[in-house]
């Protein structure tokens, strides 16, 4: 895909490059949807605050940067040695997601303030310009706790749900399994990041075909009552 820039239709631009069919599941680096819908602010715009500062003395990051963080935030999990956020979506990520990758110089690229409302515009922009049924997953690469190393996760889905839930079934001993839920949004995503890669590699949306349906439920996120990690991490 070409630049994107504020305006222009994703929908329209990968079906011009794709023959979509029903069924496909289409993942979208939320970067580039940011950039369509103008999810984007100038560092040159934004004045930081005291809180912003005192972070930023800690991190040795730009304190307008954030400034941009704080203002994404539902709440600051962890100040330092990095800034881990959460969302009013429910994600929780380092920095709120807020990206300066791939875009011009004092620039920062938000995350869409609505994920999952995000997936159902993109669904339905495939339907308008392709006439076909689609689901959709909006990424964004993220760390994890206990590993080395950044995976694409899902922070907005449609036409799907997140989780495959095993509770029930039994396995090739007749078992019955108590507790397996697999989070097929957040593997698809990861494997759409290896393809779409990082840096200048330029491939935002990547296209998997043939993936079997599932059932489960969208229960991807702990609650703040459920989240150990979340608990631990407070002071």
């Amino acid at each position: 895909l070409p630049l994107i820039r504020e305006g222009d239709d994703l929908c329209a631009l990968i079906c011009e490059r794709m023959l979509l069919k029903n069924g496909d599941i289409i993942c979208i680096a939320s970067s580039v949807y940011s950039k369509a819908e103008g999810h984007t602010r100038s560092l040159n715009e934004i004045v930081p605050s005291e809180q912003a500062c005192r972070i930023a003395g800690k991190t040795g990051e730009d304190p307008r940067f954030i400034q941009a963080v704080v203002d994404a935030s539902d709440e600051i999990v962890l100040e330092y040695p990095f800034v881990l956020s959460a969302l009013p979506c429910g994600h929780v990520g380092v920095r709120a997601g807020v990206d300066q990758s791939n875009i011009e110089d004092e620039m920062v690229i938000l995350l869409p303030p609505d994920p999952m409302g995000a997936a159902d515009d993109l669904r339905e922009g495939f339907f308008t310009a392709a006439g076909v049924e689609t689901g959709v997953i909006v990424t964004d690469t993220c760390g994890r706790s206990f590993r080395r190393g950044q995976t694409g996760h899902a922070i907005g889905w449609s036409g799907m749900t997140a989780i495959r839930d095993f509770r029930g079934d039994t396995d090739l001993f007749g078992h019955v399994l108590k507790i397996t839920e697999e989070a097929v949004v957040d593997e698809i995503a990861g494997f759409a990041n290896f393809v779409m890669g990082e840096s200048n590699n330029g491939v935002p949306a990547v296209v998997f075909r043939n993936c079997p349906s599932w059932e489960g439920h969208d229960n991807l996120y702990f609650s703040p009552d459920e989240d150990i990690m979340r608990k631990l991490l407070k002071p």
